[in-house]
């Protein structure tokens, strides 16, 4: 067989499938939002009649101190189940039908997937649901449901990760041992849903099929893998072809090479969007095929001779240019109202000054001010004699080698200690103390101060608030917590001083938390977020973007405030971006879609 035979025989046959897989993922995905959008209200009901108006990471107690807190967490072991069954069961149910050549009909398929359920109701099945929820999506295994699809590990707790070798290397490992169990347990689901085994059973049949083929397994996987991306570079060089004719046509008009310039993003655009949607789909029957050759059962996926490879092809070449070029049109022509934006966005630094300077000092705020940062972040605790001194550990172990605790020490000790920031190890500083910072900070930086550790309670907010009266810095203070409870102590007690909440995760009505701003982890800040709290007239902060295409990714967007280490790079990023090419702005909007 010739090489282009060979690829239009492995490949061609999941492309002719594509109308009929995007017909039932518009389905699945259909029934699941509405499934999923009913379990949301009744759970935001449910939540309110605490007397609260979310779940987040910093105020989550009603869990198991409310009746409401079991059906809640019984709701989402729900979802999840749903999800289990037309995210990911319909494909393999789907790719099973297709393989046997049966007629495809769609109510069938989701009746069948919605009785599997049952078949996961054992400890064997919840583990299989926890996996492909929680760990496949982090570790980047194959199968995992689209609804934890983008799950991550917050930026505070990578970072620290990343920060030690044997974190780093313990993460490796585990990582290297879920992804082996993933590989092992690859055909567990078939053996459940195609073989109709139990959960046990279908794990051990699994590991045994891959022991017995997994060199076999391991080459089609790469196969697959490689015609798939052979196909599309195929798409791209015959576009790329197409736009460089035009480019060389109108080499000396500049409104013909932004239209060429946008014609390009927007294909990359399209080209990744079906890619991502699709392609497990084609993975699963990809995968199913094979379950299918490993047990000796019939099942075949073949192309249909009828349908000519290169007109197959140019049709779906067709299908996706003309709309293209009519959207890339309709953009040139209004470029600049549609397209062109500059932004506002504040920068503030992490820890005082970011990595700019040593962490939480004098002249870490020095240092944010040089760089024309919009504010300095900074972490209090009270000492043991009721001072309050300016540091991020819960002990003086990792910047001062000391293992005590600030609560532990009175001010004339802590004074004592050398402060030695790892990053800048010739430079060694004293602990500050918040009134030290204040009047480093007066009428010059926004500070931001982080009520932090085991002494942030009302008393302390009661005493910092006093504090900065007495400086005259009311106006210029935000008093930011990761426990819900102070915040909503600061805009009871004192309404006048702005409040932050910082928050990874929520569920429920966030934005009607009682702060003034909210603060969210990176990856945990979406465009409906963005708006439910500016609709409330509040702002946003996002914690703690340092790479620079994350920063200049909510350029692009409506946030406020990003809280970021790499202060420099930001405001650098910030005067770049008000500043850009067109090409620029036309990458910014197609990475920003991602």
């Amino acid at each position: 067989m010739k090489p282009k035979e060979k690829l239009s025989y492995s490949i061609l046959p999941y492309l002719q499938a594509t109308p009929d897989i995007m017909k039932y993922q518009l389905f699945s995905k259909a029934l699941l939002w509405l499934l999923v959008w009913v379990i949301r209200q009744i759970s935001t009901l449910l939540i309110l009649t605490t007397g609260r108006v979310a779940i987040s990471s910093g105020d989550y107690d009603l869990l198991y101190k409310t009746w409401q807190g079991p059906l809640l967490i019984i709701m989402a072991l729900g979802t999840l189940f749903l999800y289990m069954a037309f995210d990911i069961n319909t494909q393999i149910i789907y790719a099973s039908k297709l393989l046997e050549g049966k007629q495809i009909k769609m109510v069938e398929i989701f009746k069948e997937s919605f009785f599997s359920i049952r078949q996961f109701f054992n400890p064997g099945g919840l583990g299989i649901v926890l996996y492909l929820t929680l760990i496949a999506p982090i570790v980047g295994f194959s199968f995992s449901l689209s609804l934890t699809s983008n799950l991550y590990i917050p930026t505070f707790i990578s970072s620290v990760i990343y920060s030690n070798i044997y974190y780093r290397l313990f993460f490796l490992a585990l990582t290297i041992i879920f992804l082996f169990i993933g590989l092992f347990n690859i055909f567990t689901l078939h053996g459940i849903l195609i073989s109709k085994m139990p959960c046990n059973k279908a794990d051990d049949n699994s590991r045994a099929i891959i022991k017995k083929n997994w060199k076999h397994y391991l080459k089609q996987e790469f196969i697959f893998f490689r015609d798939i991306a052979i196909y599309y570079i195929l798409f791209v060089v015959v576009v790329v072809i197409l736009v460089i004719i035009g480019a060389v046509i109108w080499i000396d008009n500049d409104h013909m090479i932004r239209f060429v310039e946008l014609f390009i993003a927007l294909t990359c655009a399209v080209l990744v969007t079906f890619t991502t949607s699709l392609f497990q789909s084609y993975y699963v029957i990809m995968v199913t095929k094979l379950y299918y050759r490993y047990m000796g059962l019939l099942g075949a996926l073949l192309p249909d001779e009828k349908r000519k490879v290169k007109w197959f092809f140019f049709r779906r070449l067709a299908m996706y240019i003309i709309p293209l070029v009519l959207l890339s049109l309709l953009l040139n022509t209004y470029f600049d109202e549609i397209l062109v934006k500059k932004t506002n966005v504040g920068i503030i630094a992490h820890r005082a000054g970011g990595a700019e300077a040593p962490e939480n000092t004098v002249k870490g705020v020095e240092a944010a001010i040089s760089y024309g940062a919009y504010g300095s972040e900074i972490d209090i605790q009270r000492t043991a004699d009721g001072y309050y001194i300016v540091n991020h550990d819960v002990n003086f172990a990792r910047l001062c080698s000391d293992k005590r605790k600030p609560e532990e020490m009175t001010l004339d000790e802590i004074k004592e200690l050398t402060l030695t920031d790892p990053n800048f190890p010739d430079d060694p500083e004293k602990v500050a103390t918040l009134e030290e910072i204040l009047d480093a900070a007066k009428d010059r930086i926004v500070l931001f101060i982080e009520l932090k550790g085991n002494t942030a309670d009302e008393q302390m907010v009661d005493d910092v608030v006093k504090i900065i009266k007495e400086k005259d810095m009311a106006d210029q203070c935000v008093l930011i917590s990761l426990k819900y409870n102070l915040i909503d102590y600061v805009e009871s007690k004192y309404p006048k001083i702005d409040s932050a909440y910082l928050t990874f995760l929520s569920f429920g009505k966030t934005a009607q938390l009682n702060c003034d701003y909210l603060g969210l982890e990176d990856e945990a800040t979406t465009t409906s977020m963005i708006k439910a709290i500016h609709s409330l007239d509040k702002k946003i902060m996002v914690w703690t973007p340092n790479e620079k295409k994350r920063q200049e990714y909510f350029l692009n967007t409506e946030v406020d405030y990003i809280i970021t280490d790499n202060v420099k790079q930001a405001t650098e990023a910030v005067e770049e971006f008000n500043n850009r090419s067109d090409i620029e702005v036309i990458s910014d909007i197609i990475y920003s879609l991602f």
